[in-house]
């Protein structure tokens, strides 16, 4: 059965045996309602399903089915993937801080913002395959190596660098700017970039 509709399609993809397709229809619904509105006064989280295992499969059929594989080598994915990002980043540009939510956020600009950010992990997730990085296994594995570079107990309510914690425990004088500190954070994020095609 052929889909007529990106929900469709969703829905076939992600619950092929669903006994009763109504009621994935009535999940997908609350949890796009939820996402959306982003004003609930609970804990966010993320909605079970899709994975990113469906998002891979999903993004992957889309791209074959195009012919687009011969265009979406590593290299071009992570420039879409910077290119999405400086989209993303435009939503944020001259706007003053938001608290977490975006409460004075309109409808249409909490969808652009989930189309940017679904861009975003769109383009991540297709580059991952690509370059053959199981990105759940490697996110748990960063976390953790995280995890052991700031210990909760020596780094709580500081943004500091793990290389500034290191200094201070030399003995060394610490200088910081968050000019400094944000030049180091997009070099070394471009570096593992860059080291990832390679």
């Amino acid at each position: 059965m052929k889909a007529h509709s990106y929900r469709d399609f969703l829905r076939q993809a992600l619950f092929p045996s669903a006994s009763s397709p109504k009621a994935k229809e009535e999940e997908m619904d609350e949890v796009l309602v939820r996402n959306r509105n982003g004003n609930s006064a609970e804990a966010f989280q993320f909605s079970a399903e899709p994975t990113l295992e469906d998002i891979r499969r999903l993004q992957s059929g889309f791209t074959a089915e195009r012919g687009w594989g011969k265009y979406h080598q590593p290299r071009n994915l992570l420039l879409a993937l910077v290119g999405e990002v400086g989209e993303l980043a435009e939503l944020f540009q001259w706007r003053e801080e938001a608290p977490e939510g975006l409460p004075g956020w309109t409808a249409p600009e909490r969808e652009a913002l989930s189309d940017e950010l679904s861009d975003v992990l769109i383009y991540l997730v297709a580059l991952a395959d690509k370059c053959r990085v199981d990105l759940p296994s490697a996110a748990l594995r960063k976390i953790e190596k995280n995890r052991l570079k700031y210990p909760a107990e020596r780094v709580y309510g500081s943004s500091k660098k793990y290389t500034e914690y290191e200094k201070q425990q030399d003995g060394a004088a610490v200088s910081s700017g968050a000019a400094a500190s944000l030049y180091i954070q997009s070099t070394t994020i471009l570096a593992f970039l860059v080291t990832a095609l390679h």
